[in-house]
């Protein structure tokens, strides 16, 4: 661990205390992974939770809480910054679809009627592999070190991991999925602080949810426990909402739309929304703590046909490979994608933007 910078303490707010409507998600315990019998259990149950829910949670993952809390409390802390100082690390290209660096609140209306307009606020930090620029604020650079130790921990003890399992579910060889998201290859994998600041019992009424339904774009995205409820995910067997409940010493992963295109879609990108907290935690922000995963940049999202698997359940072709366009590189859709989710102004039910094409071969569709 680098010389430790003085963060203060992080606490948590309360958890709620309103009987929600929680999922059943499969937890699994990476402390199995270390054998070939435990491997193969833990892969049975990933796919499983792909197959059947695109949620689960992550335990005994070799990071410590000292170290997630130190991370929350670094984001805590860059939100506190003055916005004239955040607002100098806005990306060139923000409305191009680039995304590293500070994403200002305020681009998307969520309610037409009475202007409300979004209150998420995004800083991203890119891979620390040599492709790019880390241009940070002081508060940010005091704890580089830190920050990226913490990031390549994720890769190695989480990622490496999950997409092991993965290709042994899938019956490919074991490295299949790593040698595709390899830490020191260029890729779009990025650590995210995100803040939703609150809105009042009356805004919330009229907006409803501060995120509209919506599928990630990359592989796995990983998401740290904290207590204000509001991520909903929609079961993909039954159409149902359910809530997600957080979980001590846990992270929450679902699988997103680059490993869908790999896999031909048999696993699901998980579609899921936030919500307005339940009425007991409207008071307060919500500080989020997120990995994104995306393969290498120069990958072809093409299916795995070779997987024996997708060959036995008839899933060898993806939405591009059907409609006979290309088959974009990674690069490609991650800024077709980002561009239309950076659509400055974009309205939440406008219907030409909510089922806006992409890329040809691939239109976005309103799931709720």
């Amino acid at each position: 661990m680098p010389g430790q910078v003085n963060l203060g303490s992080y606490t948590f707010v309360p958890e709620t205390k309103e009987n929600l409507d929680w999922a059943e998600l499969v937890t699994l315990d990476l402390s199995k992974y270390s054998n070939s019998e435990g491997k193969q259990q833990l892969a049975e149950s990933l796919i499983k939770a792909l197959r059947e829910k695109g949620f689960f949670y992550v335990k005994n993952f070799n990071i410590s809480q000292e170290a997630v809390n130190r991370q929350f409390a670094i984001g805590r802390q860059f939100y506190e910054l003055p916005v004239e100082e955040k607002l100098k690390y806005v990306p060139e290209g923000l409305d191009q679809g680039q995304f590293n660096g500070y994403v200002p609140a305020g681009r998307r209306i969520l309610n037409t009627k009475t202007g409300i307009r979004d209150r998420v606020e995004i800083y991203n930090v890119p891979k620390f592999n040599g492709d790019f620029e880390h241009n940070h604020p002081q508060l940010v650079q005091n704890n580089i070190e830190e920050i990226e130790q913490f990031a390549r921990l994720l890769h190695s003890e989480v990622l490496d991991p999950l997409h092991t399992l993965l290709a042994i579910a899938l019956e490919l060889p074991e490295d299949y999925f790593r040698n595709m998201h390899k830490y020191e290859a260029k890729s779009e994998d990025h650590l995210r602080y995100m803040k939703y600041t609150k809105f009042t019992p009356e805004e919330n009424a009229a907006i409803g949810y501060w995120s509209r339904a919506h599928t990630d774009l990359g592989s796995f995205t990983l998401l740290f426990r904290q207590p204000v409820a509001a991520l909903q995910i929609r079961d993909p067997i039954h159409n149902e909402w359910k809530w997600v409940k957080p979980q001590d010493a846990t992270l929450t992963v679902n699988a997103c739309d680059a490993m869908s295109f790999l896999t031909g879609g048999y696993v699901r990108s998980t579609i899921h929304r936030v919500a307005a907290p339940p009425k007991d935690q409207q008071h307060v922000d919500r500080l989020g703590l997120l990995y994104f995963s995306r393969p290498h940049n120069d990958v072809v999202l093409n299916t795995a046909k070779e997987s024996p698997v997708l060959q036995r359940e008839g899933f060898t072709q993806n939405e591009f490979e059907r409609s006979g366009h290309p088959v974009p590189t990674v690069e490609a859709w991650t800024f077709a994608k980002q561009k239309w989710q950076r659509t400055k102004g974009a309205r939440i039910d406008d219907e030409g933007f909510r089922t806006a094409q992409i890329l040809p071969g691939f239109r976005e569709q309103i799931y709720a």
